[in-house]
């Protein structure tokens, strides 16, 4: 069972200003995240000083990080004039502006004689000629590939005035062998599909992971012994234990926002309700009572709300519902179906999976159901998940004539899409809240 290293890492991790420079109050290099598409900002960001390959690297997974989000266009370093050997020195910075890169990035990785790395980045503005934020981070080499994701976050953070999401991390079901006979194992991975570890073997089927909103644990469906159960797994002590056996449950619950309860859908008979469950106590309390199937319900950031999916009115719909149970109204009403709704994190949007036309699309729409936007169509799309700053959404792909489906990911925008490569296929993305 797989144990994480995140206990040691956090025992060792200490963050401070790096001194010198002060961060300017105001700074003129800034993109508004807020206003549709974005054209991508110019940055360089420069190999770290360091005596190994090791400040390479972090400057690229920085750089890949940034580029990934769709808002920042890394300059390629062969253009770079000026190569930098003192982060601490203030740039020369029309070296930096003649090649139209409006913010760089400079570090520096040192090892300390207690064997930690010291990793330092300083980000400036070029046009203004100022620093604008400075940082240093302290860790044990093997955790070199987070450090740099937090630098990531530092860096996009301060850009754009919203959280970054680059030190996060990915549960899935990691699928291999032939279709007849499909192995799916739980799997978890950084954000970028770097990192990828088994949480359970291959002995049975297991379904839909979720990460609960304290990080360090997820509920999951698995058909041991033919018969579905969903389980709570610690990811740091590998812990495992039995929530309930749900016959007839075909997702997992999801977490309410202060993890304390799930929220799920159970099958009785040829209907299917909602209802929660304290996780202290397994006490459940219904919340809906229909002849129809109410399914995939999900709350909204502030546990005022839950939306869900339900047949109904004769096919699948998005509803909204009090967390009570109460004011139970439809708030989808385009064309085709709806399904697997998600609240985002920011609370100003819910995505979810429509099929029209023979194709699946992933969309978002605001929680009254108006302005939907479709963001990316295919063969078949399925299952959204948020970043934790609300700003990208993870799905699976499987797409025409593939053995299997893939990850990829989609801004807001609809413009920026990638796949998130992982060594198997790959499917039921969940995206972990920022580590700490």
């Amino acid at each position: 069972m797989f144990k994480s290293s995140l206990t040691r890492f956090l025992a060792c991790l200490m963050l401070a200003l790096v001194s010198g420079i002060a961060t300017p109050a105001f700074a003129l290099v800034e993109i508004n995240i807020n206003k549709g598409n974005v054209e991508p900002l110019p940055i360089a960001v420069t190999d770290f000083v360091s005596n190994n390959e090791l400040g390479a690297q972090i400057s690229g997974v920085i750089a890949a990080d940034l580029q990934r989000s769709g808002l920042f266009a890394p300059i390629n370093k062969s253009a770079f004039i000026e190569k930098i050997s003192n982060p601490d020195v203030a740039p020369r910075f029309d070296d930096w502006k003649v090649i139209n890169a409006q913010a760089m990035v400079s570090g520096r990785i040192t090892r300390e004689a207690d064997g930690r790395l010291r990793a330092e980045f300083r980000l400036w503005d070029t046009f203004a000629g100022q620093q604008m934020t400075g940082q240093q981070f302290f860790t044990q080499p093997e955790n070199w590939r987070r450090v740099a994701h937090i630098i990531a976050d530092a860096i996009y953070e301060r850009i754009t005035g919203e959280k970054g999401y680059f030190d996060t991390r990915i549960v899935f079901v990691s699928e291999s062998g032939p279709k007849i006979d499909r192995k799916r194992q739980l799997a978890i991975m950084d954000q970028d599909g770097f990192n990828v570890r088994m949480l359970t073997d291959a002995s049975s089927i297991v379904l839909t992971p979720r990460f609960s909103p304290n990080r360090q644990e997820i509920t999951y469906m698995s058909f041991a012994g033919d018969q579905p159960r969903v389980y709570l797994l610690q990811l740091e002590t590998g812990q495992r234990e039995v929530v309930g056996n749900f016959p007839g449950m075909t997702f997992a619950p999801r977490f309410s926002p202060d993890g304390r309860r799930v929220i799920m859908s159970l099958q009785q008979g040829g209907n299917a309700n909602i209802y929660t469950m304290d996780l202290s106590s397994r006490t459940t309390t219904r919340l809906t009572s229909t002849a129809a199937i109410d399914t995939s319900p999900s709350y909204s950031p502030d546990a005022q709300q839950i939306v869900f999916e339900s047949d109904r009115g004769g096919r699948q719909q998005l509803y909204a519902m009090n967390a009570d149970g109460s004011n139970q109204h439809r708030i989808s009403f385009g064309e085709g179906s709806y399904s697997t709704p998600v609240w985002s994190p920011r609370g100003d949007l819910i995505a979810f999976t429509k099929q029209s036309g023979g194709k699946f699309s992933i969309g978002v729409m605001k929680p009254d159901g108006s302005g939907e936007r479709i963001l990316t169509t295919g063969f078949h799309n399925e299952g959204p998940t948020w970043a934790p700053n609300g700003r990208v959404i993870m799905f699976f792909r499987q797409n025409a004539g593939a053995a299997g489906p893939q990850l990829y990911s989609i801004d807001l925008t609809g413009y920026n899409e990638q796949e998130i490569k992982t060594p198997n296929y790959a499917s039921d993305p969940a995206w972990s809240p920022l580590l700490e």
